[in-house]
């Protein structure tokens, strides 16, 4: 099995709880060193945000924290565990459990779904 990497790979929201704020039109690029990722964030109701956490295991599963700026004008904060499946295409694929620390503190589930930018090469 090829190591997990995340590096420079680019992911857009395919599913969400109502109480979400990612939707298809939020991209994440995320950035990997060692099991320490990062990412950054923006789109349909988000303006801006950040996020950063670890891989927990050998099935490349997330830990991370994550913050932004919604549309709103509103800092929200949370958590959130990612479950990795690789796609049949290699595209990966994570199922998320996250949680507000901020506003209401509700959690929810949702999807995200690597794909290629346009005018980049896989």
């Amino acid at each position: 099995m090829n190591p997990i990497n995340y590096n420079n790979r680019y992911f857009k929201g395919i599913v969400n709880s109502p109480n979400g704020e990612v939707d298809d039109q939020t991209i994440f690029h995320y950035r990997q060193q060692d099991a320490i990722i990062w990412a950054t964030y923006s789109g349909g109701s988000i303006q801006f945000g950040t996020l950063v956490g670890h891989i927990v295991d050998d099935n490349g599963s997330l830990d991370f924290r994550y913050q932004h700026l919604n549309r709103d004008g509103e800092f929200m904060t949370g958590k959130c565990h990612s479950m990795l499946t690789i796609l049949p295409d290699g595209r990966y694929h994570l199922d998320e459990r996250w949680q507000w620390t901020s506003g209401d503190q509700s959690s929810g589930q949702s999807a995200v779904e690597e794909f290629v930018p346009t005018g980049e090469t896989a």
